[in-house]
């Protein structure tokens, strides 16, 4: 049974702060020297990342597993959610695919879910110290209860200690503790042995009276209050970042405008954050009936409904407004769905990504991509051919793409090619994600889409720094101790 000391973190709501605080909790026990490894159970997310061992992973779980000095594996998150309508989503067990399942198929499937995510955690129970568990929503949802895996099923199952955040910045901070509380049978309450505040602004003096109060009502601890961290980036586990986020721009000294179509089904949005934080660069994400404005570049990103969400591009008018970008100079890069749209045609024969049809694409290089059962899953190091410089990333898709488009391709990957670029040279397309972390690679691209400059941005070492920024803030303003004792940890012993 249980040999590592487990904890886990659970919130009032989605987007709580759930992943940021695993993610710290993972970087201060690495710090300790102790040997920890993040574990989620169940992640409904379409951010995802390439793991050693050759399967797919929920990109939050990646982070925290870079927070813990490792390498990420398919057992930090056994069980992975890729929505690809409302109604339906691509399970991925272990890393691959088994299909695609409706709600109810899904909620059948829950006992086979449960027994894959329990062998995960076994197998990193019996190699690390410490494992910390981020659960999924909240574990509140009543209506999702039954067979639950992703919040106190599983920690009922496992019997760990559970920690509860919630974010005061949303409004009603006390009554989501209260209210959660109140929806949890009598162990779960038990379980539940400290609350953590999220994103507080101002002067927490003005805040004690109510920690008094809910310590007094629950009988438990305010663990920490954690201030609103300002300009604060961490890889998303899946929605579109709220702000914009550019840590050394201003409105007056940005020089290169990008814009990007906020995709209903967009997925992998995180490969487009160095460019977010690139001190020269204004990106924008354009959602459903806003303007689309002028830019020097367009990236369409990657989608997890290629067809539907090129139906979505039409309607939206971006067909009409990036032949007329193209029109007037301006460059156009399209990643893996993106890529594809690209094409002449779509083929979706066995309803991977939705009804089994096809679709006219953007026909803007000349390929024609085949959606097939298999899923390519790839960590890659090549070489950009038009620069000649080494880029490294990952592959996760479904599309086989043919064509004469293909022969002039975008990098070289060991003894095959990735890519198309037009003739012209100013529309190009690849299978890679994270085209902009390797800061050559990045300085490369911009460079071919017309920002000439000598900024480089060493992304890497941006998430390291806000790793450890993040974590620098959560150690002031936690109770280690109190922490620590939930972990059964002896303090004087570490």
């Amino acid at each position: 049974m249980r040999k590592a000391l487990t904890l886990m973190v659970q919130g009032t709501t989605s987007d709580a702060g759930k992943s940021t605080l695993v993610t710290a909790i993972c970087r201060l026990l690495y710090r300790k020297k102790i040997k920890t490894a993040p574990f989620k159970p169940q992640n409904m997310a379409l951010n995802s990342a390439v793991t050693e061992d050759g399967g797919e992973i929920g990109r939050a779980q990646a982070v925290q597993a870079y927070a813990c000095g490792l390498n990420p594996h398919t057992d930090m998150n056994p069980i992975l959610l890729k929505p690809s309508s409302d109604k339906t989503a691509q399970v991925i067990v272990h890393g691959k695919a088994i299909g695609k399942q409706n709600a109810k198929d899904y909620h059948d499937y829950k006992k086979v879910a449960m027994d894959a995510a329990l062998d995960s955690y076994e197998r990193l129970n019996n190699q690390y110290q410490a494992i910390i568990i981020e659960g999924a929503g909240s574990p509140a949802e009543i209506n999702l209860r039954a067979n639950d895996i992703a919040n106190m099923g599983f920690a009922e199952k496992i019997d760990c200690p559970v920690i509860l955040i919630a974010d005061i910045d949303r409004g009603g901070v006390f009554a989501h503790i209260i209210g959660t509380l109140a929806l949890l049978t009598q162990s779960e309450q038990d379980r539940i042995k400290g609350f953590v505040i999220n994103r507080f602004r101002g002067d927490i003096s003005l805040l004690q009276n109510g920690l008094d109060w809910l310590e007094e009502k629950t009988g438990k601890p305010v663990l920490g209050v954690l201030p609103y961290i300002q300009n604060f980036h961490l890889e998303a586990e899946d929605g579109l970042p709220l702000q914009k986020l550019n840590l050394k721009a201003t409105e007056e000294d940005t020089k290169f405008n990008i814009i990007v179509p906020a995709l209903p089904r967009i997925s992998n949005h995180t490969d487009l954050d160095p460019l977010r934080l690139h001190p020269e660069i204004n990106l924008q994400f354009i959602g459903p009936g806003q303007e689309i404005p002028p830019a020097d570049l367009i990236i369409i990103p990657g989608s997890k409904s290629v067809i539907a969400d090129l139906h979505w591009l039409r309607s939206e008018g971006w067909e009409q407004a990036i032949n007329k970008h193209i029109r007037y100079g301006g460059k156009l890069i399209g990643i893996c769905g993106g890529y594809q749209m690209l094409g002449n045609k779509i083929e979706d024969p066995f309803g991977i990504e939705g009804v089994a049809g096809e679709a006219r694409g953007l026909g803007l290089l000349d390929i024609d991509t085949t959606l097939e059962t298999e899923k390519t899953l790839l960590n890659i190091h090549g070489k950009l051919i038009f620069e000649n410089v080494a880029i490294t990333g990952y592959e996760i898709h479904s599309g086989i793409t043919t064509g004469s488009g293909l022969d002039k391709p975008v990098l070289r990957i060991n003894d095959r090619f990735d890519g198309a670029m037009s003739k012209d040279n100013q529309i190009l397309g690849c299978y890679i994600h994270g085209l902009f972390e390797n800061n050559l690679a990045c300085n490369a691209f911009l460079n071919w889409a017309g920002l000439v400059q000598n900024t480089f941005i060493d992304y890497a070492k941006i998430r390291e720094s806000e790793i450890n920024r993040l974590t620098d803030y959560i150690e002031e303003h936690l109770d280690l101790d109190q922490l620590l004792d939930i972990l059964q940890m002896e303090t004087s012993s570490i």
